[in-house]
C-alpha cells in the first residue's frame, strides 16, 4: 500500500487509528483457550469488530515468536485474515529488527515477501547499510525508530551528540538513505512536546504515535504538534482497546473504545 493509498483511507473512514495486536496468551479470555487456535480466534475477533474504526493493524511480534512454531502461524493467519476480508487494512510487524545488510535483506523477505505485511518497525542502531535493505521493497515501508514511548528514550535518543539530540541526527541521517520516501518514523505519544521540532526536520512524513492510551499520551496533544494537511498520523492503541474487558463480549467492548477514538479523530481531521 502506497502512502496515498493509506492517506485516502484515514479521509474515507474519518480515522487514523492504529490497533495494536499485542495478543498475550496469558491475558484473552479463557474461554477462547478450548479453542484450536486461541490467538487467531481473539486477533479474528478484534478485526472484525474494530475495523469499521481503524485504518491499520499492528501485531507485535514479540507475542507470537513467544508461543514457537504455534504463534508464527497464528500471526500467519492473521495477516492472511486481513488480506482476504479487509484488503484496504494497512499492516504493520513491529518487530523492531535491524542487523547488518545481508541479515536485514532476510528480515525483509520475512516480514514482506512471506508474510505480506505493508510495513515494519526497524531499529537504526546500526546505521544505513542496516536499514536500506528494507527500503528496497516497492510500494512497503519501513518505519525507523526516532523517539519513543518509554522511559529508557531519554538515555540515548535525547542526549546531544555535537550539540544536536540523537534523534534529530538519526532522521536527518536518514533522510540521505536510498528509497528515503519509504521510510515512515515511530515518535511516542508520551513525547508529543518533541513533535514540533520533528515535523521541522520531516514535514510531511508519515509517523507511527505509540504510547496513546495505556500509556498516558494525549490524542489531542499529538495532534496539535504533529498533524498535517494530508493527517501524516497513524496513532496506535493496544491495550486500552484489546484488553477492555475479558468477558465473552470482549470484541464488542473493544469496538466501543475504538469507536470512542475514531470519534476524537474525525474532530481532529474537521479542524484541518
Amino acid at each position: 500500500m502506497t502512502s496515498q493509498e493509506l492517506t485516502e483511507q484515514i479521509f474515507k473512514k474519518q480515522t487514523f487509528l492504529c490497533v495494536g495486536l499485542d495478543t498475550d496468551i496469558d491475558k484473552i479470555p479463557t474461554y477462547l483457550l478450548s479453542e484450536k487456535d486461541p490467538v487467531f480466534s481473539f486477533n479474528k475477533a478484534i478485526i472484525d469488530a474494530t475495523h469499521p474504526y481503524c485504518v491499520a493493524y499492528k501485531p507485535n511480534i514479540a507475542f507470537y515468536e513467544a508461543l514457537g512454531a504455534s504463534g508464527w502461524k497464528s500471526l500467519k493467519k492473521t495477516i492472511e485474515y486481513l488480506h482476504t476480508e479487509y484488503p484496504e487494512l494497512y499492516t504493520i510487524a513491529d518487530a523492531k529488527r535491524g542487523d547488518i545488510g545481508n541479515t536485514s535483506r532476510m528480515y525483509a523477505k520475512a516480514f514482506f515477501e512471506d508474510l505480506g505485511f505493508d510495513s515494519i518497525t526497524v531499529a537504526p542502531y546500526m546505521g544505513k547499510d542496516s536499514v536500506e535493505p528494507f527500503l528496497e521493497f516497492e510500494n512497503k515501508h519501513t518505519i525507523l525508530l526516532a523517539l519513543t514511548s518509554n522511559e529508557g528514550a531519554y538515555d540515548f535518543q535525547t542526549q546531544k551528540a555535537d550539540g544536536e539530540e540523537l534523534y534529530k541526527k538519526v532522521i536527518k541521517t536518514s533522510l540521505d538513505w536510498h528509497n528515503s520516501e519509504n521510510l515512515m518514523y515511530v515518535v511516542g505519544a508520551t513525547k508529543a512536546e518533541y513533535l514540533a521540532e520533528i515535523r521541522k526536520i520531516i514535514p510531511e512524513s508519515f509517523l507511527l504515535v505509540p504510547g496513546v492510551g495505556a500509556q498516558g499520551g494525549s490524542l489531542e496533544e499529538v495532534c496539535k504538534y504533529g498533524i498535517t494537511n494530508n493527517v501524516g498520523l497513524l496513532v496506535n492503541s493496544s491495550r486500552k482497546i484489546i484488553y477492555a474487558s475479558d468477558s465473552s463480549n470482549f470484541a464488542e467492548i473493544a469496538a466501543a473504545k475504538a469507536e470512542a477514538i475514531q470519534i476524537q479523530m474525525k474532530d481532529e481531521l474537521e479542524k484541518l
